[in-house]
């Protein structure tokens, strides 16, 4: 099925006691990828959950599994969440000291490497590293916990970053997490994300396979 953005429900919504459950669910609902929210107390005060996990899961789920470490020094734990089965691997641009080298290196280890930035961050942290990247994040709330409202001025920050992935002939997509509902999702796709992210405002609104027609309704 064509689709017009891919939707990437965040599992931090959902009912830890039954992941196996929901990732059969989202995948018979007819989604194509699942957000892992990985925090480690320190990037960010929450802690989530860790490669065994996922690596338990994987098994369980044909999802693309899009990782996003909010740990600090990410490079630490490439290799695990890759090993565990992350397809897309996520860091933050303000966690790497070293941010082309773990880059790289994601690549490397076979993940396609993605980049996160808060919402203070500027784009020209990732002006230069724009042609190595599959993606890049863009957080429209500050990270750490769900259910928070999308920071208005991040719209144009999507737009601009679209832009500028345009001027470069960049293939880089662009993901966006944080207060994403369907009432913001066409201004979204419209500025040029490619990948939403969702937390609360999906899992908290079964059918998964009727939430989701919702989404791709509202740019219909």
């Amino acid at each position: 099925m064509s689709t017009p953005f891919i939707l990437s429900p965040s599992l931090l919504s959902s009912d830890f006691g039954r992941l196996r459950e929901e990732l059969t669910a989202l995948e018979a609902a007819g989604l194509e990828w699942v957000h892992w929210d990985v925090m480690d107390g320190q990037f960010v005060p929450n802690i989530t959950l860790g490669p065994p996990i996922i690596k338990a899961l994987r098994p369980a789920s044909r999802l693309v599994f899009d990782v996003h470490l909010m740990v600090e020094a990410p490079e630490r734990y490439l290799e695990s969440f890759i090993d565990a089965g992350a397809d897309v691997l996520t860091v933050h641009a303000e966690a790497s000291t070293h941010l082309d080298r773990t880059v790289t290196e994601i690549a490397r280890l076979g993940a396609k490497p993605a980049v996160a930035l808060n919402p203070h961050t500027p784009l020209d942290v990732v002006e230069y590293l724009l042609p190595k990247l599959y993606m890049v994040l863009i957080m429209t709330v500050n990270p750490g916990f769900g259910g928070q409202s999308f920071i208005p001025y991040c719209l144009d920050k999507v737009r601009e970053l679209s832009d500028m992935i345009t001027k470069q002939n960049a293939s880089t997509i662009i993901e966006v997490d944080g207060g994403v509902t369907p009432e913001n999702t066409a201004e979204l796709i419209n500025a040029g994300a490619n990948v939403l992210v969702s937390g609360s405002a999906f899992f908290g609104h079964p059918p998964y396979d009727e939430r989701l027609k919702t989404f791709y309704s509202a740019i219909a």
